[in-house]
């Protein structure tokens, strides 16, 4: 006896066959398109998951969702949330189902890693970017690179300025349920928009500094806030308060005093030292540039618009400190050590441990 080929239909195949059935009946859409009419039964009670799925899906594998009703409701949560432009996360999707299990009365339910990517999986979700414009470089970038980097050669050769004195700084703006560019939605969808908390009280500046021998200077970490907040902060991290929670004159200034000087090798300036960082307004003000000239250094300011092609902290270190701390804070939010003071703050990690630099980060 000749071995029975099986054969593999598309679910839109199924779908004709399950209309002309409920038009003339099974046994006339098992003769019309030459099938089984146990099929066109089975393709019959499938009608509303085969209309969901992709018309080239061929079969239904796998096993089937455990909580049926906590996933569809998960899944319409998500929906809302993304429709609200609201970033989704597996960590927060792992939350909201362990939510909705304890208002279900479900005890087994665990809703681990590889459960939220199976769910993800069979609802037609993923993780994707944010879609935006990026921004064009100025006409005339070329000739703005290649001046820059020949100034700083010029001032490095000319003052015999040595790796450990040369020195990039940048803030880094952050809040403390760190927004991302990327979010679990539909796969299908083609624009995916995510919106900012808002939330101004939870913002802070993270100031990083790196030299170009890879050592790094203390973080100053500046709380959007007028007094500064009564915790133990961790040694090595200066803490500031602003009530717009970002970098002023009287902060450059005081970076400056603290840190910068405070470098190894920088208290007396006695070794030339070359400082860079980009154009913003108090960087560049008369009083600035007195005092970076006060310490025996030369200051080389990125012209604006290209901060992503000669700023190295942004090369080099910023996505990879985000990356970092973000890691750490799932992490908090995961273990559900998510306490909150009155004033809306939270008290940082030790943020040394988040930068990347290692060394030769400005070579």
């Amino acid at each position: 006896m000749a071995p029975f080929k099986r054969h593999a239909y598309d679910a839109e195949f199924k779908l004709k066959a399950v209309g002309h059935a409920v038009e003339y009946g099974n046994r006339a859409a098992a003769r019309e398109f030459n099938i089984n009419e146990s099929m066109v039964r089975k393709w019959r009670k499938q009608e509303d998951d085969l209309r969901q799925v992709k018309k080239t899906k061929q079969s239904f594998r796998g096993n089937k969702a455990r909580w049926p009703l906590l996933e569809d409701k998960l899944e319409q949560w998500v929906v809302e949330q993304r429709a609200a432009s609201r970033s989704v996360s597996t960590v927060t999707i792992r939350m909201k189902a362990t939510a909705l299990a304890q208002d279900m009365t479900i005890d087994a339910f665990r809703g681990g890693p590889s459960w939220c990517f199976r769910f993800m999986k069979i609802r037609n979700l993923s993780i994707r970017t944010r879609t935006t414009v990026s921004q064009q470089l100025p006409k005339d970038y070329q000739e703005k690179l290649v001046t820059f980097r020949a100034y700083c050669k010029k001032k490095i050769t000319e003052k015999k300025i040595r790796p450990e004195h040369i020195t990039n700084m940048d803030e880094v703006p952050l809040t403390f349920d760190i927004p991302v560019n990327r979010t679990v939605e539909k796969t299908e969808t083609s624009t995916v928009s995510v919106r900012t908390t808002g939330n101004e009280k939870s913002s802070f500046t993270v100031v990083l500094a790196c030299q170009a021998n890879g050592q790094k200077l203390p973080p100053m970490i500046i709380f959007k806030r007028k007094t500064l907040p009564k915790e133990n902060f961790p040694a090595g991290v200066v803490i500031k308060a602003s009530p717009k929670g970002w970098m002023d004159e009287e902060k450059m200034s005081e970076w400056l005093r603290e840190i910068y000087v405070k470098r190894p090798g920088g208290f007396f300036h006695t070794a030339p030292s070359l400082l860079i960082y980009d154009s913003m307004r108090a960087h560049i003000t008369d009083a600035v540039k007195k005092q970076v000239k006060q310490t025996n250094s030369e200051l080389a300011v990125i012209p604006g618009g290209l901060t992503k092609e000669l700023q190295p902290l942004d090369i080099g270190v910023n996505r990879a400190f985000k990356a970092r701390l973000r890691a750490a804070w799932e992490q908090w939010m995961t273990e559900g050590e998510t306490h909150v003071h009155q004033d809306g703050d939270t008290a940082p990690g030790d943020l040394r441990h988040y930068l990347p630099m290692d060394r030769g980060c400005l070579g």
